[in-house]
């Protein structure tokens, strides 16, 4: 893991603030969604990207029944 030197502190809601060049960075968005993990006794954060539900790929996506599947896996599936 790499030290940004950035120190924040957690407010009374549990919140704390991602700096703007922290955020720009890593091209986090207002709004965007951020997965939350606990790896040993450190809190990672993580951008949130939606993936196929068959294959984990992030590519070609479309929503079907509240679930993402990609394009090739939809492929595959009308091949059967």
């Amino acid at each position: 893991m790499k030290s940004t030197g950035i120190i924040r502190k957690v407010d009374e809601l549990g919140r704390i603030v991602l700096p703007i060049e922290l955020r720009r960075t890593l091209d986090i968005s207002e709004h965007d969604e951020m997965e939350i993990y606990i790896e040993n006794d450190h809190v990672v954060l993580r951008k949130f990207e939606h993936s196929c539900v068959f294959c984990s790929s992030t590519q070609g996506l479309v929503q079907y029944k509240g679930k993402f599947v990609c394009s090739k896996c939809v492929y595959n599936f009308h091949r059967i």
